[in-house]
């Protein structure tokens, strides 16, 4: 780190065991994101709550080139928790940008529509033509909803495509409601 860290105490005394802990984290966050320039911890006792007792607030803020990533976790009855709360925030922030940094963001899958035309239940696969006019293999580990036993040739369903050894194949598939199961074709189109 850059510039040194500050930690902050508001309505409680410093402690050398929660600064310990503050900077035991900020050394694994370093592990997360290879230039961290600079950071900032506030760690705020807020007044007593009649039910709970103390609460605590842990604000983190952390500069690294391009960005300042600031969290905060607000009021649990355990310092330590709300910090490494705070922490693990802070550290899902910097890994995905570290992973955006390095161009390997993760594309949004898209969702295909299509018809199975034709299945083999008893080897239990099948085939859906894709609205694009592909056919793609499917087999009954695909199926979310309903299972396999209960699609049938006409379904329409949707899906999505990865590629896999023979072609493409369909993952996560699931028939699309039917008008007679909703309610009618306006509730239908309010769904798709």
């Amino acid at each position: 780190m850059e510039i040194p860290l500050k930690i902050i105490f508001h309505g409680l005394e410093p402690s050398s065991t929660i600064e310990s802990r503050i900077q035991e984290k900020v050394r694994g966050l370093e592990k997360f994101h290879s230039h961290i320039i600079g950071g900032r911890v506030v760690v705020e006792r807020l007044q007593k709550h009649s039910q709970q007792g103390d609460l605590y607030t842990v604000h983190l803020e952390v500069t690294v080139p391009g960005a300042d990533i600031a969290v905060t976790r607000e009021r649990d009855a355990d310092v330590y928790i709300a910090l490494r709360e705070a922490f693990d925030a802070v550290r899902r922030r910097l890994e995905d940008r570290e992973r955006r940094d390095r161009g390997e963001t993760k594309a949004h899958e898209t969702q295909n529509r299509g018809q199975i035309v034709r299945i083999f239940p008893e080897e239990g696969f099948g085939f859906i033509l894709s609205d694009e006019g592909r056919e793609v293999y499917f087999n009954r580990d695909s199926c979310v909803h309903p299972a396999f036993e209960h699609l049938d040739i006409g379904d329409d369903v949707r899906f999505l495509i990865v590629e896999g050894g023979e072609g493409p194949q369909a993952r996560r598939v699931t028939k699309k409601e039917s008008h007679g199961k909703r309610g009618g074709p306006e509730e239908e189109s309010a769904l798709a």
